[in-house]
């Protein structure tokens, strides 16, 4: 009878090789309970040899063998395959006289096998795997007897346990070498992290900063020992929301905000806040944390510092305290200028004229100031309702011609404008008509120059184009003072790109920003 699993060949000798190589015992050393099951079989059908014989592709390996020399067969059509592909005990009785091995030159000679009965070793899916054979020189007509055949049968159902057997103990030592490795790893996990522990201990307390981390819950669960010095709480107190207490009354509201902000979107925290000290003021301190994510994305750990920025606080300070004295300062010399022209003008009637278009750009010109020089968020000039134009066009009034045309001519798309946008604005307008004044277009009497400004998609452009001045020898061989100045405005204030042609005609500068960066105010309020 036919092996019924034997209908998908190329699916079957796949699967049958896989569930072989599963035992793990291919090609490995005799062990005696196979040769013990070998030789009873051997012995009990009156057999010369005998065989456990395991088919691997085209070749028969014996892993149990009495009687033979060689450890395998190749070439396939020997008498295992015919026994592996039936039900039962195969007998060939005579193989010289048997039709299916007629003429097979391999057994020519007095030590050719004649005689072979075979028990298929079949799995529980009812792969043959290979067979427990014997085999004889002789031919025997009558075949085993019915004991015999029973025994042969047993038997190969036996070498099947002992395959099974063999392969759950190795499966077992397996798993209990993967226990005893996992128990290993975990000793030296275990002692890695108490080791990792004690070196971020002492890295953590070994910085100026103070160190905190807290859960992705937000609950505070260590402190470094810089904190605890710092605050003189004592250790342990400010875990959990505690910290908070240890904040000024005036801030802790901002600073939790802030806190509950980047917890919910996992974004960085940064915030600066008054902390208590230990002498019982309050010190400016900046407030920093990042997220600890895992392969998914999902946040494990918060790990944050705290820095004492009292000193830079107070240098702060007293530079927008000596910048607004300075500007004060010009601010009145401006002043006195414009009233010196104004007595000039009562005395000299004949220049009142000239008096006029003076303090009028003398005006200008303190507007202008008022725009570049820095500023502290109270100290910073409201633009609210001031679009682009009309705030250039007031800049550019100290260059106008003594009949009041303007030099610089301001035309395009106009756009909204707010205070934020303004100190790099009139740092990069003031810049280049400062230098057109000096060396470009509007040096010479009749020069001028064209601004030109247009919306194009999300992008913002700005063309400056000076006319009708000198003429230009081409680029400079180095970048000076404005040329950073220039860059630093567009491209680090605003964002944008900056690009420069000195052009025989006139320089050629382009300004291109994000259309949001001159009124980013209002671009913050429509996102949130």
């Amino acid at each position: 009878m036919t092996n019924p699993m034997a209908s998908d060949p190329d699916v079957i000798e796949a699967e049958r090789l896989r569930v072989l190589r599963s035992f793990d015992i291919l090609d490995t050393d005799p062990e005696q309970a196979f040769d013990d099951v070998m030789q009873l079989a051997a012995r009990i059908c009156e057999a010369p040899v005998g065989m456990v014989s395991l088919a691997v592709g085209d070749r028969q390996w014996f892993q149990a063998r009495d009687g033979v020399d060689v450890s395998q067969l190749g070439g396939g059509g020997w008498f295992c395959d015919y026994a592996m592909a039936q039900t039962g005990v195969t007998q060939v009785l005579d193989a010289v006289r048997d039709p299916r091995f007629a003429g097979d030159a391999r057994l020519a000679g007095t030590s050719a096998f004649r005689f072979y009965a075979g028990a298929p070793l079949v799995d529980d899916q009812g792969l043959a795997l290979g067979v427990l054979c014997v085999l004889d020189t002789r031919a025997r007509p009558d075949g085993l007897n019915e004991t015999q055949l029973m025994t042969l049968d047993v038997l190969a159902r036996q070498v099947m346990a002992l395959l099974e057997r063999r392969r759950a103990l190795r499966e077992r030592r397996r798993s209990d070498e993967a226990a005893t490795a996992a128990v290993e790893a975990a000793r030296l996990v275990t002692e890695k992290l108490a080791e990792s522990d004690a070196r971020f201990q002492a890295i953590a307390d070994s910085m100026p900063q103070m160190v905190w981390s807290s859960r992705p819950d937000g609950h505070h669960d260590y402190y470094n020992a810089r904190w605890y010095a710092f605050t003189g709480a004592a250790e342990g107190t400010t875990l959990g929301d505690a910290w908070g207490e240890m904040i000024h009354p005036e801030d802790q509201e901002r600073a939790r905000a802030a806190w509950r902000a980047s917890l919910s979107t996992g974004e960085p925290y940064e915030v600066e806040y008054r902390l208590l000290h230990h002498s019982g003021s309050y010190a400016w301190t900046l407030s920093r944390a990042m997220p600890i994510r895992n392969m998914d994305g999902a946040v494990t750990r918060w790990f944050g510092t705290g820095t004492d920025i009292a000193e830079m606080k107070r240098l702060e300070e007293a530079k927008a305290l000596l910048s607004q004295e300075l500007s004060h300062r010009i601010k009145n010399i401006f002043a006195v200028i414009s009233a010196l022209l104004a007595l000039s003008a009562r005395q000299y009637p004949e220049a009142r004229a000239f008096a006029r278009a003076a303090r009028t750009r003398i005006a200008a010109l303190a507007r202008a100031h008022e725009f570049v020089r820095p500023h502290t968020e109270s100290s910073r000039p409201s633009l609210d309702g001031t679009t682009l134009h009309a705030f250039l066009r007031d800049l550019f009034l100290p260059y106008d011609d003594d009949a009041g045309t303007a030099r610089v001519v301001v035309s395009g798309d106009d756009a909204d404008f707010d205070d934020q946008a303004a100190t790099p604005v009139a740092l990069l307008f003031h810049e280049l008509a400062t230098n057109a004044a000096k060396y470009g277009a509007l040096s010479a009497p009749g020069g001028r120059v064209m601004l030109t400004t247009r919306r194009q998609g999300d992008r913002y452009i700005m063309t400056w184009q000076e006319r009708d001045g000198p003429p230009v020898r081409g680029t400079p061989d180095a970048a000076g003072f404005g040329s950073s100045l220039l860059a630093l405005s567009v491209e680090g204030q605003l964002g944008g790109g900056l690009e420069q042609t000195w052009a025989a005609g006139g320089l050629i500068v382009v300004a291109d920003v994000p259309a949001t960066a001159l009124a980013p105010r209002r671009a913050a309020r429509q996102l949130a």
